[in-house]
């Protein structure tokens, strides 16, 4: 019996064992280094194809995206541990903790490693915490669960979620915008893809299943992308092959009160919107009375703008500006959430939460095209990932928020006019920064090593 035929078996025939994990990892990782491989060699030593390159960062973010589609496995995790909501909730508040941590520390380490390493480093730990989560389900271990799922898998979805970003914003230096869009709307559209695929895995073949599935397929396509980036680059006279890399350093960025109204702001997006997507359904049918059916179509219906929200607003940045961008995002926002406190039709309940989602969208793909335009893109994914330390405490403080004053007001409406008054800061500081953002830029030319 040959080596993929044992796996095969060791997987799909009843519970699979530890040598059919560790055999299934080396086949996967094997099978997505050969593929790289494969293309990479058919590409110059120095240029790529831009639309590849952009290929490749959706192919990396819609894999860790994958994490947005955790609530179609709550139930079946719950039913296999035994565990309860809250318990099975913390895995994916976990995860998006590391997320942000870990964008935010190892930043730096990710621009010295390059695109290519860094998302293979982020195909390991994400794939390890696909892997180790089915391995926690087998043993029914709480403990493991949170530690592959949550921290090993955290850490893949954060490295993985700046690794493109930088490089793909190089290869569009005049539509920056649409560019980091392209990348991020794969994150924001990867639930649509996981969540069926999640379903029919788990329902066929078994939740431990589904994640070794699951986790190879994200391997393989993670590894591949990893193996296709590469920064843009041109050659001197003298024949060495130099980067240029203007703009500040993600210490000198850090100083900058450009760059603490930035997290600012990104917080505060993250923090109302999450906090709006965790109690959108049972809102809907406390407030309007929508029935569970048609709550659950609005929440699908959100995941789908979440994503087109995210290509829509960036694109639209390359025309109006990020500074006028996010100043219409924070409008609309004050504006909705007023409205939403009062509100009783159901279709106009759910056009007002979808506006909001779309402009939560948008605050992500938009942020890293708005670092580029003020810090420049010598170290974007080192400052673009200690911005999204943002995300990772906004993970935590958006569903804290809202149980919070949901248990003391006894109603929603607090909660939508304390978010409304938010983005009225919000809207504030995007006007300071939209008139007195601009920094100087510096340029440095950097000798391409040999990859």
């Amino acid at each position: 019996m040959s080596g993929i035929d044992h796996v095969h078996l060791e997987v799909f025939n009843g519970r699979p064992s530890g040598q059919g994990f560790l055999a299934w990892a080396v086949f996967v990782c094997e099978g997505s280094r050969l593929l790289g491989t494969f293309l990479g060699e058919r590409v110059g030593a120095t240029v790529r194809n831009r639309w590849l390159i952009a290929l490749s960062a959706i192919g990396i973010h819609i894999s860790i995206g994958s994490v947005y589609a955790w609530s179609v496995l709550t139930r079946p995790i719950m039913a296999e541990m035994g565990i309860s909501l809250k318990e099975t909730t913390w895995a994916f508040s976990l995860a998006i903790l590391f997320l942000g941590m870990s964008a935010g520390f190892l930043g730096s380490f990710v621009e010295r490693l390059g695109p290519k390493k860094s998302g293979l480093l982020s195909m390991v730990f994400f794939g390890s915490g696909m892997l180790g989560t089915a391995f926690a389900l087998e043993q029914h271990s709480l403990l493991l669960l949170y530690l592959f799922y949550g921290v090993i898998g955290g850490i893949g979805l954060g490295v993985g979620y700046i690794t493109p970003v930088s490089t793909l914003v190089k290869y569009f230096p005049g539509h920056r915008g649409f560019a980091t869009g392209l990348a991020i709307m794969g994150f924001g559209f990867a639930a649509l893809v996981a969540g069926p695929a999640m379903q029919y895995l788990t329902a066929n073949y078994g939740l431990v299943n589904n994640f070794l599935i699951l986790g190879a397929v994200y391997m393989a396509v993670m590894g591949a992308s990893s193996l296709y980036l590469k920064p843009p680059a041109a050659t001197e006279p003298s024949g060495k092959v130099i980067v240029l890399q203007r703009g500040l350093t993600a210490n000198e960025a850090g100083k900058t009160w450009q760059f603490a109204a930035l997290w600012w702001i990104f917080f505060v997006n993250i923090t109302c919107g999450i906090g709006l997507l965790a109690v959108a359904s049972p809102m809907a049918q406390e407030v309007v009375g929508m029935d569970a059916a048609a709550a659950a179509s609005m929440v699908g219906i959100i995941g789908l703008l979440n994503g087109a929200g995210r290509i829509f607003w960036s694109t639209v940045s390359d025309y109006l500006g990020r500074g006028t961008t996010y100043a219409l995002f924070f409008l609309i926002e004050i504006l909705a959430f007023y409205q939403l406190a009062g509100i009783q039709d159901a279709l106009m309940f759910q056009a007002l939460v979808l506006l909001i989602i779309t402009c939560y969208g948008g605050g992500f793909s938009c942020m890293p095209a708005y670092l580029s335009d003020l810090f420049g893109t010598r170290q974007l994914s080192a400052i673009h990932g200690r911005v999204l330390t943002a995300w990772g405490l906004a993970g935590i403080a958006g569903p804290m928020v809202v149980s919070i004053l949901r248990e003391n007001t006894s109603g929603y409406d607090a909660t939508l006019f304390f978010f409304a008054a938010c983005f009225v800061v919000n809207f504030a500081v995007a006007l300071v920064l939209k008139f007195r953002g601009n920094l100087v830029e510096n340029t440095k030319k950097v000798q391409l090593a040999a990859q």
